[in-house]
């Protein structure tokens, strides 16, 4: 009987709720990686998971994704492998397109197709660079819209409600961990110490937010005041720039998908942050382009609404998807068109089983 060749795995680290984790996980899906050759480990944000010292040595800036990969190729469980981490959701996603193609040499149980998702061309890798860079830029940073989606004291109090078992979570641990740190009991670098006051500081300035949400203005302290105030004037401003955001992404996208035709890289990261936009709007998974990106629109306010100038029928010949009972004059705008192809792939309908996020 033939020695079985010992495969070292990688190890992706996401959180189920996370927006940029979900980026490598619809990675894994499309390149059609084995599920026995990534272990998927979660890291619980909602407890601080990811500020404790074991997960920093993977990740000093504490966040989600990280992919722990092998660096060498090991035949044997008694030869050591040795690892690195990847912190960074772009280059976590390049890696696993390139580590699993045709000319690839990495071992791989999978028999599963595994399509390029890089762009073929200068000019298609430029504008996927620029649509990448947009989605994680801070003007359309979904991590902060999270955490400001009130604009008003009726839902600051509903945010409030949502937000504040997951911030007390986070707090408590960074207090447990920093008296910990104090006393003795963990040894941690001074450095570890200031990044954990650092991020109990930034948890703090939302709970003295959503812990006075129930009151009224009238029964708030000056200084309560100004904090509620503050926090609805940076919420509102956050939203208020999502609308060029928005219209760039209309106008740059080829549609269906990003760069025209085919997935690529550039579709994963637009499909996990139009999920979080969409979540944040009220939208849900089940929903067609036209219904969540007008919901999108009407969440923004303002009158804000995209061109329709998109041929529906034609999107959805791009997408290989059935154009039965379309009006050949019907029109919607690229980010629908994109909707409605990414939400009908194996990969989308995995990751979003449980709704959006």
């Amino acid at each position: 009987m033939a020695e079985t060749t010992h495969i070292p795995k990688a190890s992706l680290y996401y959180f189920h709720g996370s927006v940029w984790a979900s980026v490598p996980l619809l990675a894994l899906e499309e390149k059609g990686y084995g599920p026995d050759e990534v272990d998927l480990k979660e890291v619980d944000l909602a407890k601080g998971e990811n500020f404790m010292p074991s997960y920093l040595r993977l990740n000093p800036q504490g966040t989600v994704p990280t992919l722990v990969v092998p660096l060498e190729k090991t035949l044997a469980p008694e030869i050591e492998s040795r690892y690195k981490a990847i912190q960074d959701t772009k280059a976590i996603v390049e890696f696993l397109d390139k580590s699993r193609s045709v000319q690839s040499r990495t071992h791989t149980t999978s028999t599963a197709p595994a399509p390029s998702l890089a762009p073929a061309t200068i000019a298609f890798s430029t504008l996927s660079n620029q649509i990448i860079e947009l989605l994680h830029s801070p003007t359309a940073d979904p991590n902060a819209l999270f955490y400001m989606n009130a604009r008003s004291e009726e839902e600051l109090r509903g945010l409030a409600e949502k937000l504040l078992p997951f911030l007390r979570g986070r707090r408590d641990t960074l207090a447990k961990l920093l008296q910990d740190s104090e006393s003795g009991a963990v040894q941690v670098s001074e450095k570890t110490r200031a990044f954990w006051h650092v991020k109990q500081l930034a948890a703090d300035k939302f709970i003295q937010v959503f812990e006075e949400a129930s009151k009224s203005a009238s029964e708030l302290s000056d200084e309560a005041k100004h904090r509620r105030e503050e926090f609805l004037q940076s919420a509102r401003a956050a939203w208020g720039g999502l609308k060029d955001v928005l219209l760039t992404l209309h106008k740059e996208v080829i549609g269906p998908y990003t760069l025209g035709d085919q997935l690529s890289i550039a579709d994963l990261h637009l499909a996990a942050w139009l999920s979080r936009i969409a979540f944040l709007a009220g939208a849900n998974a089940s929903e067609d382009g036209n219904t969540v990106l007008g919901k999108i629109e009407a969440h923004v306010g303002d009158g804000f609404g995209l061109p329709k100038d998109f041929s529906v029928a034609e999107a959805r010949r791009r997408a290989g998807l059935a154009a039965t009972n379309v009006d050949s004059t019907e029109r919607q705008n690229k980010l629908a068109a994109f909707w409605d192809a990414i939400k009908e792939r194996p990969s989308w309908k995995k990751v979003y089983a449980s709704g959006l996020h």
